[in-house]
């Protein structure tokens, strides 16, 4: 059976919070203690906080190009507001690169965490030597998804646990076999923790109970072998985006069999 609840007692988070010191404290005033097994997802916006992860933007739009690797698709809304899609440094395509200008300090936006996956795991180490119990750690974000409105939270970042459970090879409920079933769990654990975390509600942490057999090493591959990029990525323009590349190249190479034709005469 799984089990998710949120994590009360935690505090606003500063510059500088020792987040293993503020969970475990949260914990320790908690009816239900950590089991070995248990995931902890904590929101990466806390994260970025401890860390320190503000920059000076009187533009948001300054900090989402900084942010920005590749430009996946720009829209533009009868409001005159713009979206853009792109893929930032940790390889995630999402909106605005992940820049956060909800409660800041006025003048400064949040970026995400340098290294989710590190951060994931100084927490998940910190817990296990302080609380002497195997938990796993993910750090979660909200994005939005190809094809469906609304978003989900996601795993940006993981310390101990496994990100995909790897059914290839296996067989279904009536023997035929499975070749590229391969559920991103920690995406799910993210998604189910929100429930409980909410967006809103001032709980940054919940607990998945459960799924024990998720929790591993602290070296375990972390939620940076999600996003599929490079070639592998099916999907590297938006629709509009991926016409004008294709007429623009088609036009170059017309022109050029024109320059070549004339040449010859």
């Amino acid at each position: 059976m799984l089990t998710v609840w949120p994590l009360t007692g935690i505090p606003e988070i500063t510059v500088g919070t020792d987040l293993v010191e503020v969970i475990a404290t949260a914990l320790d005033g908690s009816a239900e203690p950590l089991r070995d097994g248990d995931i902890l997802v904590v929101t990466s916006k806390i994260v970025s906080k401890a860390e320190g992860r503000f920059v000076e933007a009187d533009d948001r739009e300054d900090a989402i190009t900084a942010e920005t690797v590749r430009v996946v698709a720009t829209r533009t809304s009868e409001s005159g507001h713009v979206t853009r899609i792109v893929e930032n440094r940790l390889g995630i395509v999402s909106a605005a690169a992940g820049v956060d200008a909800s409660n800041t300090p006025e003048g400064t936006v949040l970026l995400l965490p340098v290294d989710p996956d590190a951060s994931a795991r100084a927490i998940a180490e910190g817990l296990r030597e302080r609380l002497g119990v195997g938990v796993g750690v993910l750090v979660s974000d909200t994005l939005g998804r190809a094809w469906r409105d609304g978003q989900t939270d996601h795993a940006i970042g993981a310390g101990g646990v496994h990100v995909f459970e790897d059914l290839r090879g296996t067989t279904d409920a009536q023997g035929r076999p499975l070749h590229v079933t391969l559920p991103c769990v920690a995406d799910e654990l993210c998604a189910a923790a929100d429930l409980v975390k909410g967006k809103a509600t001032g709980l940054p942490v919940a607990v998945v109970r459960g799924r024990g057999d998720l929790v591993g090493p602290l070296d375990l591959p972390g939620a940076r072998i999600i996003p599929r990029t490079g070639p592998r990525d099916m999907f590297r323009l938006g629709a509009d985006e991926a016409y004008a590349e294709g007429y623009a190249a088609g036009s170059a190479a017309a022109a050029g069999g024109r320059s070549n034709t004339t040449s010859t005469k």
